[in-house]
C-alpha cells in the first residue's frame, strides 16, 4: 500500500482551505485518509499553516510521499530540513546536538524572513492608503475650487446684470420724460 501525504479540499466555493493529510494514494482526495495532521488556508497572506510537525516527521521517515504542494508546504515550515538532517545523523555527518543547532538557525532566518514579509504588508498597505488619502484631497482640492470659480463668475454675471437692468430702466424713464423747453 502505498501511503501519500496529501491535500484534503474543505471549504466553500472560491474561498477553500485544505486539511493536511496522509491518506492510502488510490482513496480519492476528499475521501478516507489515515491521519489528519495539520491544516493549510491559502486565503490569508501570507498563508497559514498548521502543522503537527512530529507526525508528519514520523510519516516521512516511515515512506509516506508528499504530493508536490505536500512538499513545499512541508518545506517552509522546516519538516524537509529537520528529516535531511536526522539523515545526516543516522549516517554519522554530525551528531544529533549539532543537527538541532542547525535546524535552530535556520528556523530563525525562516521566522524572521515571514515577520519581515508581514511588516511589510502591514506597512506597504498603510504607505498605499496614505497616498491614496493624498491623490484623493488633491482632486476634492481641484473641484472645490472649480465649483468656486463657477460660482464666483455666476455672482458676477448676476451682479452685472442688475446693473445693466437699473442703468436701462434709467435711460428708458430719461427717454420717456417729455422735453420741454423754458
Amino acid at each position: 500500500m502505498s501511503v501519500k501525504i496529501r491535500l484534503a479540499r474543505h471549504g466553500r466555493k472560491q474561498h477553500a482551505y485544505y486539511h493536511i493529510v496522509v491518506a492510502n494514494s488510490r482513496s480519492p482526495r476528499d475521501g478516507r485518509f489515515i491521519e489528519r495532521i495539520g491544516s493549510y488556508n491559502p486565503n490569508t497572506n501570507p498563508a497559514t499553516i498548521d502543522l503537527d510537525f512530529d507526525k508528519a516527521i514520523a510519516w516521512l521517515t516511515n515512506g509516506a510521499q508528499p504530493t508536490d504542494t505536500c512538499r513545499t508546504i512541508l518545506s517552509n515550515k522546516g519538516v524537509m530540513m529537520k528529516k535531511h538532517l536526522l539523515e545526516g545523523v543516522k549516517k554519522g555527518a554530525f551528531d544529533l546536538a549539532e543537527a538541532d543547532k542547525r535546524f535552530d538557525a535556520w528556523l530563525n532566518a525562516k521566522e524572521a524572513a515571514v515577520q519581515a514579509k508581514k511588516d511589510a504588508l502591514e506597512n506597504g498597505l498603510s504607505e498605499d492608503a496614505k497616498k491614496r488619502l493624498k491623490a484623493e484631497i488633491k482632486v476634492n482640492e481641484a473641484r472645490l475650487a472649480e465649483i468656486a470659480r463657477k460660482n464666483a463668475a455666476a455672482a458676477a454675471a448676476a451682479a452685472a446684470k442688475p446693473a445693466e437692468d437699473q442703468s436701462e430702466v434709467a435711460e428708458e424713464s430719461d427717454n420717456s420724460e417729455p422735453v420741454t423747453e423754458a
